[in-house]
């Protein structure tokens, strides 16, 4: 009976030892430089301003990071020029 207690016992903390509990990996923030902004208008879209200023769609997201084309309002600031640092 003893064995069977001993190897219940290591059999359920085997996995505590073998598979210590590690802390999750935090991705490194963007830090976006921008060097030119551009205040949006009535009827502005971000397709729109990307051709006007022309950028691509990545370039555009890039240095805009955490812009929601969906809720662009007049007099909001994008950057339309810019680099990661």
């Amino acid at each position: 009976m003893t064995v069977l207690f001993n190897l219940v016992l290591v059999l359920f903390l085997l996995p505590a030892i073998v598979f210590p509990p590690t802390s999750p990996i935090m991705p490194t923030p963007l830090i976006v430089e921008c060097t030119s902004m551009y205040g949006v208008k009535s009827g502005d879209t971000c397709i729109a301003v990307e051709q006007i200023f022309h950028l691509t769609t990545a370039e555009f997201e890039e240095i805009n990071p955490n812009l929601n084309c969906e809720a662009l309002f007049v007099g909001q600031w994008l950057c339309i020029k810019g680099f990661l640092l």
